[in-house]
């Protein structure tokens, strides 16, 4: 084992000043106790904290279609109102139809928002809830029971056709298998429409 004595610190960059030896000395861990100096090594300087607190930025704002569904209803004023080239309105009117545009469309959906938005959510949410209680206690079990029972059922009906039926079609087929229809160009007399 090596003992204290032989070992000696020296410090990498002595030219760049003790700023950033102090700063080596914070980031470096501790040497293992075996391989420390009999002089403690100098305990770092906690960080300074800024007198006031900088100030958080503010939250994104919650994305109310996180999947995309409603792309196609981002309609801008250039999308429905434009004007060529040549025939120009006042820009005054062309700014204020723009902003009335605007400000109907925003204004207009928030109000029937505001009326329809509740009673169609209530209608989805029980139309949906309907429909996963028909699927969970009527769709799946009914089908679950039609794969156990098909086979049963499929034995007693190919019974039943074999009894009744198969006999049925097969002495009916024998009756007809000996009717035979003969044709001769004797029997056949066209009808002269000039006669």
């Amino acid at each position: 084992m090596i003992s204290d004595e032989c070992l000696v610190e020296c410090p990498i960059d002595d030219d760049e000043g003790e700023d950033e030896d102090e700063e080596q000395l914070v980031l470096s861990a501790p040497p293992p106790p075996e391989f420390a100096s009999k002089e403690p090594t100098p305990s770092p300087k906690p960080p300074t904290t800024p007198a006031t607190p900088a100030p958080s930025p503010p939250a994104p704002p919650v994305s109310r279609d996180p999947y995309g569904i409603n792309q196609h209803l981002r309609v801008e004023v250039s999308d429905v109102l434009a004007e060529p080239a040549s025939p120009h309105s006042i820009d005054q009117v062309w700014s204020y139809s723009v902003r009335g545009f605007e400000m109907t469309r925003v204004w207009s959906y928030r109000i029937l928002s505001l009326l329809l938005a509740v009673p169609f959510a209530l209608l989805c949410g029980v139309s949906l809830g309907l429909l996963a209680c028909l699927h969970v206690w009527f769709v799946v079990p009914l089908a679950q029971l039609s794969h156990t029972f098909v086979p049963c059922v499929r034995s007693v009906w190919m019974g039943a056709v074999n009894v009744l039926i198969a006999p049925l079609c097969t002495s009916l087929a024998l009756c007809c298998s000996q009717v035979a229809i003969i044709f001769s160009n004797k029997d056949w007399h066209p009808i002269n429409p000039d006669k």
